[in-house]
C-alpha cells in the first residue's frame, strides 16, 4: 500500500505548550509542529516566526497575550518557508526582519513554496483563505543586527550563521539569559527537512557557529526546548548526525554510480533505527535525499519545489 503523501494524513490535534524561559522570554512548542517564540523589550515585543496562516498565528498570540499586552514592534523570520511566514499579517508588527537571502528566496519562489507546503502539510494551514499574500520583510541584513531591548533587558542579537536549512537562516540570541532561538538550523528529537539545504555547509561550519554561543537554552525549529549544556549539545549534535548520515549514505551510492532510489533506500535503512520514529521523518526523507543528490551532481542553488515536483519525487522514492 502506498504511503500517504508527505504529512497530508497527519490531521491529529497537537498539544501546544507555552513555556516562560526567562522573564519576558516565551516559546510555544507543539509535539513536533513548528516552534514559535517571543521576547519582550521594555515597551515592545519581538516575535520570532509567524506560523502558516493568520488564523494559526492568532491562536499563538492569544496565549502570548495572557502574559503581556505590549505591542509587537518586530516580527523576525528565521527563513522563508511558508509555514514560518504566511501568518505574518496577524502580528501587526511595525517591521518584519529577515536575512537578505530570505527576501530573495521569497521573491524567487514564494508562490511555489506556498503551494508546495500547503499540499504537504494541510493541517498547519488553518483557514488558508485568511492569508493575504506573500510576506515581504522590510528590514533585511547580511551578517548581524542588534536590537536594544531597553531597561536592564540587554540586547537581542540576530545573526547569520552560514548556509544551512536554507540560504538565509538566522538565529536570535539573548546573551543575558544565554537563550538561543535557532530556527530550523537545530531540531530537538525531530527529523530534519533538508529539501532546500546546503548539507555540507550546515553539517560543518554552520553548526560549529551555532555551538559557539554556548547557549544554556535552545529552541529549535521543532521538538522540545533543550535546557542545560548536555541537552543543548545533544540537540546540535543529533542535527549534525542526521546530516552526516545522509551525506555518507547518499554519497556512497552517488559515488559508485547508483540510482537516486538506491540512495533513498540506503539512507532510510541507515537512519530509521535512530530517527525513524521522530516527527516528519517519513515526510521529509524523499525531499532531503533528492536535494542532497542534486548537490552531489553539482547543483549548488536548490531547485524550486512545486506541488507537481513534490508528487513526482514522492512517487519515485516513497511509494
Amino acid at each position: 500500500m502506498s504511503k500517504s503523501f508527505a504529512s497530508s494524513a497527519d490531521l491529529g490535534v497537537k498539544i501546544e505548550t507555552l513555556e516562560v524561559l526567562a522573564e519576558g522570554v516565551y516559546a510555544l512548542t507543539a509535539e513536533g509542529d513548528p516552534n514559535i517564540g517571543a521576547i519582550e523589550g521594555e515597551d515592545f515585543i519581538v516575535a520570532f516566526e509567524a506560523r502558516a496562516t493568520p488564523v494559526a498565528a492568532s491562536d499563538w498570540l492569544k496565549k502570548l497575550r495572557e502574559h503581556t499586552d505590549k505591542p509587537i514592534k518586530y516580527l523576525v523570520l528565521s527563513h522563508y518557508h511558508a509555514v514560518r511566514v504566511l501568518g505574518a499579517s496577524a502580528f501587526n508588527a511595525e517591521s518584519i526582519i529577515a536575512h537578505e537571502n530570505t527576501r530573495l528566496l521569497i521573491n524567487e519562489r514564494g508562490e511555489q513554496d506556498w503551494a508546495s507546503e500547503y499540499g504537504r502539510m494541510p493541517r498547519l494551514f488553518r483557514d488558508p483563505n485568511s492569508i493575504p499574500g506573500l510576506t515581504h520583510p522590510d528590514i533585511v541584513f547580511n551578517d548581524r543586527l542588534e536590537i536594544e531591548l531597553g531597561g536592564d533587558r540587554g540586547s537581542l542579537i540576530l545573526e547569520y550563521c552560514g548556509r544551512g536549512h536554507t540560504a538565509g537562516d538566522i538565529v536570535a540570541w539573548l546573551p543575558k539569559h544565554k537563550i538561543l532561538f535557532a530556527g530550523d538550523l537545530v531540531e530537538a528529537e525531530a527529523a530534519l527537512y533538508t529539501g532546500d539545504a546546503f548539507h555540507m555547509d550546515w553539517a560543518t561550519a554552520t553548526l560549529d557557529k551555532v555551538k559557539t554561543y554556548n547557549a544554556e537554552i535552545i529552541i529549535g525549529g521543532r521538538g522540545r526546548v533543550a535546557r542545560g549544556a548536555t541537552q543543548v549539545n545533544a540537540a546540535i549534535e543529533q542535527t549534525r548526525e542526521f546530516l552526516n548520515g545522509m551525506i555518507k549514505h547518499v554519497g556512497e551510492v552517488h559515488q559508485r554510480g547508483g540510482t537516486l532510489k538506491e540512495a533513498f533506500e540506503a539512507t532510510q535503512t541507515a537512519l530509521a533505527p535512530k530517527f525513524g520514529a521522530w516527527p516528519i521523518f517519513e515526510h521529509c526523507l524523499p525531499f532531503d535525499v533528492q536535494r542532497l543528490w542534486d548537490e552531489l551532481d553539482g547543483t549548488d542553488w536548490p531547485r524550486i519545489w512545486t506541488a507537481e515536483r513534490d508528487r513526482e519525487v514522492w512517487a519515485q522514492l516513497q511509494d
